[in-house]
């Protein structure tokens, strides 16, 4: 699938002072990210310091209390804090959510089709089904297989598979890596990248493995009680920061 370049760099993602919580519980505050179109961002933290809430919110999922979250396409800024989750869906947007949320008792091809409800992505629906299954053969293998009787790595697989079927522009990957083993997260963490290539994506992924993160991600953040505690705009300075040494390399600084 060739993706011409102007359109990738024809989207960016703004969220500035985002507080955010549950109730009483503020779960991000003064948050403060950008993505540009092309990009792979990792947002990295340990469970429960907001990766998986902010992830909520720029799906609409979670409203914050303040601060500004934007998606420009084409030189148009949607306000995502006032569009419903199908809106932003429609923008274009996917998730491919914590614990991969699939429907269990319904096939690996029913639950692909369920993420192509976007119109635009009903229209290709032939082309990404074709894509997912090139992409992952095994599901191909198994499109009449029940999603709740499969392994882990592969119910990851169909969680992915599921959302570039409503054909993204911007592709949310909330903690790929949870509850598969170390060589499958490698392979998923790599397909990641593949996929991010062959579709002209732009990606935000919110990851706790620093080290299988990076090996895709141009640039990225950590996120440490809600907050925004290193921006990095390379790799080798997000490497080279003293919090990352300290938090994930082992080091004294």
């Amino acid at each position: 699938m060739h993706v011409s370049r102007r359109l990738i760099l024809a989207l960016s993602l703004s969220i500035e002072g985002l507080d955010a919580g549950y109730g009483a519980v503020k779960a991000l505050r003064g948050v403060n990210v950008h993505v540009e179109g092309g990009q792979t961002v990792a947002l990295l933290g340990t469970n429960g310091n907001g990766k998986s809430t902010l992830m909520k919110c720029i799906m609409g999922l979670v409203r914050p209390s303040r601060g500004r979250l934007s998606l420009t396409i084409e030189g148009k800024a949607h306000d995502l804090t006032k569009l419903s989750p199908e809106d932003i869906v429609d923008l274009g947007v996917a998730l491919v959510p914590e614990g991969r949320r699939l429907f269990p008792k319904l096939t690996v091809e029913e639950n692909l089709m369920l993420g192509a409800f976007r119109k635009v992505a009903r229209r290709a629906i032939h082309r990404n089904l074709t894509q997912a299954f090139d992409t992952f053969p095994v599901l191909k293998e198994r499109r009449t297989q029940l999603a709740g009787t499969m392994s882990g790595g592969q119910q990851q697989m169909l969680a992915i598979a599921r959302a570039l079927m409503s054909s993204p522009r911007l592709l949310l990957v909330d903690e790929p890596s949870v509850g598969l083993s170390p060589l499958l997260v490698s392979q998923t963490i790599a397909k990641i990248g593949e996929l991010k290539q062959s579709f002209g994506l732009t990606v935000l992924m919110a990851e706790q493995n620093f080290n299988q993160a990076i090996r895709i991600a141009d640039r990225g953040y950590i996120i440490v009680h809600g907050e925004i505690a290193v921006a990095a705009g390379s790799v080798d300075e997000l490497k080279a920061n003293d919090i990352v040494k300290r938090l994930y390399l082992g080091g004294t600084a």
